[in-house]
């Protein structure tokens, strides 16, 4: 999660639990502080009359894989500063005056000065010439009107965006390769097991904790966990990895490493609280270095992440009232999950495989089709060119046919899937 007030429910948890831990401590130290004449004093000088006490001189060498992996990564790992253009209310006189009257509102304009809106992480995995590449998150860079970047050595360099994709919360951004002396490797996410030691990396609560690390666990190799709109509607689920590592507002982008010093994910998310508002520890999620890197070799590419689509607009089943399943949809009784079809664009790859309004799709390439974001995952996991099965009702008949994947997903054609 990028470091930013504003990100939502679950990140204002963390900084709010984050805020209180810090009251607690300082507190302590400064009763301690402000009492050096009352019980303090008298409780130090109790123990130790003499004044005597020395330092052990055991010396513990502790040269472990966790240590060697963490110094071996820990160069590549850069703090990302998302720098946005200050935005100021008009709070003059006679903006006020406006106000009381029953006026517009007070305006928000810019002054044309960059701020920092949010602060996130990175890890550079490449070095080409004059020029390095950092991976992130897309929620990182998202509506950055410039970019900074802090390296392990506290230099600050400032970036661009290669290409960033919304779909998989991925982003490639680049510097002038000059202070750069290492670069990260990625392992293979597919051959990390449960259990599995890992470590995180990062700048959790923002750069002045640049460089952070902890150590955790696989807790799950292949999680389902839902992906939403910025409307807050679910579009799909993402397949992630769960950790224990502790990860906070601001470790978003950084990477989460094996014992062999690898890039198996890049952290992304934690899970604060269920929907009842049960407070969670230890449940973080990264996006495999499998994906990462097919995601990112694209970006480098094309500057955008191409992926193919029906060409059609949906809805859930469950959407759908009963009487009209009947009467409209013309469904049998045992017909109780699917996806309705709302239009099909002409010349898609759905119109030449038949499909049309108000056809029912259960299954596409051989899953079943519980809930509409499936469609989208279903696709993503298949590139233009492919074909894929598909099984629907047709005013009630049911029928089988076969989709080729030759359409690019456009922004309409996700927003109209989210409908």
């Amino acid at each position: 999660m990028a470091q930013n007030n504003g990100f939502g429910k679950f990140i204002a948890t963390a900084v709010i639990a984050g805020a209180l831990g810090g009251g607690i401590t300082y507190g302590g130290v400064s009763y301690f502080n402000n009492n050096n004449n009352g019980t303090g004093t008298e409780l130090v000088s109790g123990t130790n009359k003499n004044g005597n006490t020395k330092v052990s001189n055991v010396k513990v060498n502790l040269n472990t894989q966790a240590e060697k992996a963490f110094n071996a990564t820990k160069s590549t790992v850069v703090s990302v500063i998302n720098l946005q253009k200050q935005s100021s209310s008009d709070d003059t006189l006679s903006g006020i005056l406006g106000q009381i009257q029953g006026g517009s509102s007070s305006k928000k304009k810019s002054s044309g000065e960059l701020e920092a809106s949010s602060e996130g992480s990175g890890v550079i995995y490449k070095k080409s010439g004059n020029t390095a590449y950092i991976v992130t998150n897309n929620h990182v860079v998202a509506g950055a009107n410039a970019l900074e970047i802090i390296l392990s050595d506290g230099s600050k360099v400032s970036a661009s965006v290669v290409g960033k994709d919304a779909v998989s919360d991925l982003a490639v951004i680049k510097i002038n390769s000059d202070k750069v002396k290492k670069v990260a490797t990625f392992g293979d996410s597919d051959n990390i097991k449960v259990a599995e030691p890992v470590l995180a990396i990062g700048s959790p609560l923002g750069s002045q904790y640049a460089t952070s690390v902890t150590q955790g666990i696989i807790s799950a190799k292949k999680r389902e966990v839902p992906q939403t709109s910025e409307s807050g509607a679910q579009i799909g689920n993402a397949t992630v990895i769960q950790t224990d590592a502790a990860i906070n507002p601001g470790n978003s982008g950084g990477p989460l490493i094996n014992f062999a010093g690898q890039v198996v994910g890049i952290n992304s998310m934690k899970l604060a609280s269920d929907q009842q508002g049960t407070s969670v520890e230890g449940m973080g999620f990264a996006i495999p270095s499998n994906e990462v890197v097919m995601i990112i070799n694209q970006l480098i590419k094309n500057g955008q992440v191409v992926r193919p689509a029906l060409g059609i607009g949906y809805t859930d089943l469950s959407n759908i009232s009963e009487q009209q399943q009947r009467s409209i949809l013309k469904l049998p009784k045992s017909v109780t999950q699917g996806a309705v079809v709302l239009n099909v664009n002409s010349n898609s790859p759905a119109k030449r495989a038949g499909l049309a309004k108000y056809d029912v799709i259960t299954a596409l390439d051989g899953t079943k089709i519980t809930q509409q974001s499936q469609l989208r995952d279903i696709l993503y996991k298949h590139k233009i060119g492919d074909k894929i099965s598909v099984t629907y009702y047709h005013k009630g008949d049911k029928k089988t046919g076969s989709i080729t994947l030759n359409e690019k997903a456009t922004s309409k054609v996700l927003s109209e899937a989210t409908k």
